[in-house]
């Protein structure tokens, strides 16, 4: 079973590991087989489930929500109860198959905009409230007071519970949450072992110090650290290799996800397969406890340097 934590300090305990589904769409499930893979999901204690509106041009929400509803108006309290609900919204898709009419690929964090974007997910989704809803992206445009006082709506109406950021650098997280009553919970970033800028760029620090929560998109590099022929990633795959050998065989992907999870920020992996034995590969990570050594030996293998 995986850990469970609390996003922030205020926000849902969720498990550690989340199930991503940026593709669920490629998957080719059916309904009965994506409402099977949830539940092995669930069962192994990976109940936090993480979305976006423009997943699947604007299709996975509804994927999801129609093959857990079973036909019915809303996902049942039995299931909806078990798991942690993420989405995103802000931005807009371009030439979208399902949303004709943008040109020109943008983002929107007005608050009506906000506010219709989860009224879209809610039913889309088949549940009466998210647990957590982060802006997609940062919004040049974005009036801080206004985007403050669409969560504050959504809040009060019960139709979102917590509220986060995604790709948000310090500077921009904080503006919004210096106009907001309540804390921020998640900031979801990419950092992987060949993403690996958030420990140096202050983002990871102000998740420290605010004691809000990290998610990793990507923790993999989107399957890089596996298929790319760069010399970083052949010096990683011959580390993360050799240090999985030491502890008895481990797969590199579980070596790379323990790096993530031993930072002391709490980093929370968004895991982006289909596919329950990774699911359960990630899972069986979290029992991996790296020496400093090792942790920096990966580190200087993603760098390229020496630790000074």
């Amino acid at each position: 079973m995986t850990q469970r934590m609390k996003l922030g300090v205020d926000g849902p305990e969720c498990s550690r590991i989340i199930a991503g589904f940026w593709r669920l769409k490629e998957w080719g499930m059916s309904p009965d087989q994506l409402h099977g893979f949830v539940h092995e999901c669930l069962d192994m204690g990976v109940t936090t489930m993480d979305h976006a509106d423009i997943y699947g041009d604007y299709t996975c929400e509804w994927i999801f929500g129609d093959a857990l509803s079973a036909g019915e108006t809303r996902i049942p309290d039995s299931l909806r109860n078990r798991m942690q609900i993420v989405t995103k919204c802000g931005i807009r898709l371009q030439h979208s198959r399902t949303r004709p009419g943008i040109q020109h690929q943008h983002y929107n964090t007005d608050a009506r905009y906000i506010v219709k974007a989860v009224e879209t997910s809610l039913e889309n989704l088949h549940t009466d409230y998210i647990d957590v809803l982060l802006i997609h992206r940062p919004d040049a445009l974005m009036n801080a007071d206004e985007t403050a006082g669409a969560f504050e709506q959504l809040r009060k109406a019960g139709k979102v519970r917590h509220f986060g950021v995604s790709n948000f650098t310090p500077s921009q997280l904080t503006l919004l949450q210096s106009q907001l009553p309540f804390s921020l919970v998640a900031n979801q970033i990419e950092c992987s072992v060949m993403s690996i800028n958030p420990l140096h760029d202050g983002t990871l620090d102000q998740c420290q110090e605010l004691h809000i929560a990290p998610m990793a998109w990507s923790p993999l590099a989107g399957g890089r650290l596996f298929a790319e022929s760069s010399e970083r990633a052949e010096r990683l795959q011959t580390v993360l290799g050799s240090i999985g050998g030491d502890a008895g065989g481990l797969g590199i992907d579980q070596v790379a996800l323990s790096w993530l999870l031993q930072h002391p920020s709490g980093i929370f992996p968004v895991l982006g397969t289909g596919k329950l034995e990774r699911v359960q590969a990630a899972v069986e990570a979290m029992d991996i406890a790296l020496s400093r050594e090792q942790w920096y030996r990966i580190w200087s293998a993603s760098t390229g340097t020496p630790v000074p």
